[in-house]
């Protein structure tokens, strides 16, 4: 039985003036400034050409916040902060940020979606900064490769198999996939402004003899095929109920005899509360989307049994499904 919220809680809930400084500092790229070095204040704002009375506010305010450190009156960043922050660390995450930040004014009419229906946005911000989107899904691809070769192993595949991995982004997956199974050769399916990074990610990891990469409009080409397996990872949140089902259909007819389909995706409960933190993505994809939502994971089940899967498992929860052709053409 879970516990009542304090009143602190409600609070903490209700704020979101961190949220917004630690954005604001990435956006001014603070944290590069100070790399490996204690700066004062006047010399920040030189070199961030902001006033300096406000940015000592904002310094400040990262120093409680445990992301920058004081010593006198110099700076500089936290641990954490030298290592996920500042844009010339292997591991910078600011992209990510950079995106949130992208989407703030969205979340600024959640109020008039929720009253109206009607969604503010017609285009992921993806398709309006291309060169953020491709920022961000370097990021996404350095943080899926821990989890990409767990999903390869949980599938038990053999010998030489086909494998789509369908609007692949950076081609993660493929790339874990390949790694997991020597005799697996791979096709990564996106758009062509996307496969500039794939290619990068595959040549980086010594698998253009076995990746290809094939650009197109999922919802509209040909996918080539047939496969063996196809992955839909974390793709149909950004499209309405009708669509999924659709390509659904359409990935069956690319599939070879006992062929699967598994999509990973984040899928809410039957009752729609749960998993918590795939009810608030709900409401960012609500307002970040023309037509997104997040399913449950009876949706995908549908999807599947309607295209034709005669055998579909959830195989692991609220997380990936997977349906299987029959052997016959």
């Amino acid at each position: 039985m879970s516990r009542e919220l304090s009143l602190a809680e409600i609070f903490q809930l209700g704020y979101y003036w961190e949220t917004k400084i630690l954005l604001t500092a990435v956006r001014m790229d603070v944290f590069s400034a100070l790399d490996g070095k204690q700066r004062t204040l006047h010399d920040m704002a030189d070199r961030l050409s902001t006033h300096e009375q406000t940015l000592g506010l904002l310094l400040n305010a990262l120093v409680a916040m445990r992301l920058l450190e004081k010593d006198g009156e110099s700076y500089g960043n936290s641990t954490a902060a030298a290592t996920h922050l500042v844009r010339n660390s292997g591991q910078y995450i600011g992209h990510l940020l950079l995106l949130h930040d992208a989407e703030w004014d969205n979340w600024g009419k959640l109020e008039q979606t929720i009253r109206t229906g009607q969604r503010s946005v017609d285009r992921h911000v993806f398709e309006t900064d291309p060169e953020l989107g491709s920022n961000v899904l370097a990021v996404l691809h350095r943080i899926g490769q821990q989890s990409g070769p767990d999903l390869a192993k949980r599938l038990q595949l053999s010998g030489p198999v086909r494998f789509l991995d369908l609007g692949g982004g950076a081609g993660t997956n493929a790339i874990a996939f390949c790694q997991a199974y020597p005799e697996l050769t791979a096709t990564v399916f996106d758009l062509p402004a996307t496969l500039r990074l794939t290619e990068r990610t595959v040549k980086e990891a010594g698998l253009e003899s076995r990746i290809a990469l094939f650009p197109g409009d999922f919802n509209k080409d040909g996918l080539g095929g047939p496969y063996d397996v196809v992955l839909m990872s974390d793709i149909l949140h950004y499209q309405d109920f009708s669509t999924n089902a659709a390509l659904v259909k359409k990935v069956w007819t690319h599939l070879a005899p006992g062929g699967r389909l598994v999509i990973k995706d984040r899928f809410l409960n039957e009752a729609g509360t749960g998993p918590a933190w795939t009810t608030a993505f709900a409401i960012h994809i609500l307002v970040n989307t023309e037509r997104g939502g997040c399913y449950k994971t009876a949706d995908a089940i549908r999807w599947m049994g309607e295209a034709g899967f005669p055998t579909v498992t959830e195989l692991e929860p609220s997380a990936v499904v997977q349906g299987i052709r029959s052997q016959e053409p």
